[in-house]
């Protein structure tokens, strides 16, 4: 039977630079070998530091490489959020949630929709005195709905961060997570939060979405004092993250690969995009969903009367994640196109949308 695997948070293989990636790791490791297959820094691979550092205008020192985003974010939240508090989109990304949880943080939900997390939202839990150590969001694309953070939205937080920290309490952090950033096929690049606040925000971004993720690449961008912390929680931890995966990277990027793998990924990703919502539009016309301009994910509302985790259990050979699984209600969908062929989508939603219309009939009868 064919598998139709729309509840992936992965790209499909042919996305992947499987050629281009071993004769990178070969040229890293025969240039140098000695060091990346040892013990390093806790900070990770210094070139590749040098090279995201002078992307973003900063100190390589502040450049912090770790074993994919969500460990980067596990040692942040152990810094910053162990007995206190962090302010999250809902719904949200379930495995930044269960990272912040891990490091024995409390959650304080702030609600989100297509322009992304509603900042009036959390300026009400600042005037009623909530204090929380992190706002922590996805910036754009990011599971479970794809919804990109709106440029007044951008520039409201970031003023309600600097009226907070004038005001002498504990420090409030904001970290940005724009994982995705690469991935944009459409629309306008909007300016990163780190950008518009001159670089007074966390950032955190991977190289998974965006060449590979099994080479287990992420980064943070921090200021000296937690750099340093983070990068001595790192050492105690795993020593070292890996060295041969960030190496890899550095070659990849440094011989000019990267452009070229980003034109195809975005025209990909675009091409199973619209074939998604072209296939909801024939055949589920009675929900509703976004339209992301990049990333992975469509956000799905079904017909109030369904249960999402009903459908995907009837529909054969279709996975999916529902709402339940994200805090929501089960009434939504996260469907990813990352790992089906563009040319296979329209069967994988036509058989959910079977599924849903055999249980609107049930429910009707």
């Amino acid at each position: 039977m064919d598998e139709f695997l729309f509840g992936s948070d992965e790209p499909s293989a042919d996305l992947l630079p499987v050629e281009e990636l071993a004769d990178c790791a070969a040229t890293a490791l025969g240039r140098d070998g000695k060091a990346i297959l040892s013990y390093g820094l806790g900070a990770g691979y210094s070139p590749l530091r040098e090279l995201i550092a002078n992307w973003f205008g900063v100190h390589p020192y502040n450049v912090v490489l770790t074993n994919g985003r969500l460990q980067g974010l596990s040692l942040l939240a152990e810094e910053l959020v162990r007995g206190r508090s962090a302010a999250v989109e809902s719904p949200g990304d379930p495995r930044m949630l269960g990272a912040l949880l891990g490091a024995g943080g409390s959650l304080i939900y702030i609600s989100g929709d297509r322009d992304g997390m509603i900042t009036t939202e959390i300026e009400q839990q600042l005037i009623q005195y909530v204090r929380p150590a992190l706002i922590c969001l996805n910036a754009g694309f990011g599971s479970p709905t794809g919804a990109t953070l709106s440029l007044a939205r951008r520039r409201h937080l970031l003023e309600l961060m600097g009226n907070f920290n004038r005001l002498g309490v504990e420090q409030l952090h904001l970290l940005e997570d724009d994982s995705f950033a690469l991935t944009r096929f459409e629309g306008e690049r909007l300016p990163a939060l780190f950008d518009l606040s001159s670089g007074t925000t966390l950032y955190s971004s991977s190289f998974s979405p965006s060449i590979a993720p099994g080479l287990r690449v992420g980064w943070l961008i921090l200021p000296d004092d937690l750099a340093a912390r983070v990068s001595e929680r790192a050492s105690s931890t795993y020593i070292s993250p890996a060295l041969l995966g960030q190496a890899t990277v550095h070659e990849f990027i440094g011989r000019g690969a990267l452009e070229p793998h980003l034109t195809r990924v975005r025209e990909t990703l675009r091409a199973r995009r619209d074939a998604m919502l072209a296939a909801l539009a024939e055949h589920l016309p009675e929900a509703s969903w976004s339209r992301p301009e990049g990333g992975y994910f469509v956000w799905v509302q079904l017909p109030e009367a369904l249960d999402g985790r009903a459908v995907v259990e009837r529909a054969e050979g279709v996975t999916a994640v529902a709402g339940t699984e994200l805090g929501v209600t089960s009434v939504f969908l996260r469907l990813s196109y990352a790992a089906v062929p563009a040319d296979e989508i329209p069967e994988g939603i036509a058989r959910l949308a079977r599924a849903a219309h055999e249980l609107l009939d049930e429910k009707a009868a």
